[in-house]
């Protein structure tokens, strides 16, 4: 089956959730009065889903990997940014533990594309007859 929306990718569903957990968050207590932070976690966990969205409409492999680096950063700097929360008490080590183990998660199946997406542009191409002829007369 050829995917043809990036919504059916599993890495851009998993940084839904993460992009839903980070709004859930920083909207509650004390976190949305640090508009600052909570603006930096919120763009970050956005930016995770909007970098997979432009690299598959990219159609193009080489393209579409640097955009889910861009999107695997997005997810480091959501928990990066979440140290900063759980330091300041904006947030419990439970939530804190959940947005980073979904952040971690996103990233490693992001990680999973790029190693099926580098793998699938360097894999031999098949020999073409006159191509196996020529190789075999050397």
């Amino acid at each position: 089956m050829k995917l043809t929306r990036f919504e059916h990718l599993e890495c851009w569903q998993e940084a839904r959730r993460l992009t839903q957990l980070v709004y859930r968050t920083t909207n509650d207590g004390v976190f949305k009065k640090d508009l600052r932070l909570s603006g930096q976690i919120q763009a970050a966990a956005a930016s995770c889903m909007a970098n997979i969205a432009e690299g598959f409409i990219r159609r193009s492999d080489r393209e579409f990997i640097q955009f889910l680096f861009i999107a695997m950063s997005s997810a480091a700097e959501v928990q990066s940014h979440l140290y900063i929360a759980l330091d300041q008490n904006y947030v419990d080590e439970k939530q804190f533990e959940e947005i980073y183990e979904q952040a971690n998660k996103t990233a490693m199946i992001i990680s999973g594309l790029i190693k099926y997406l580098r793998n699938k542009s360097t894999k031999p191409t098949k020999l073409t007859k006159q191509t196996k002829q020529t190789r075999s007369t050397r």
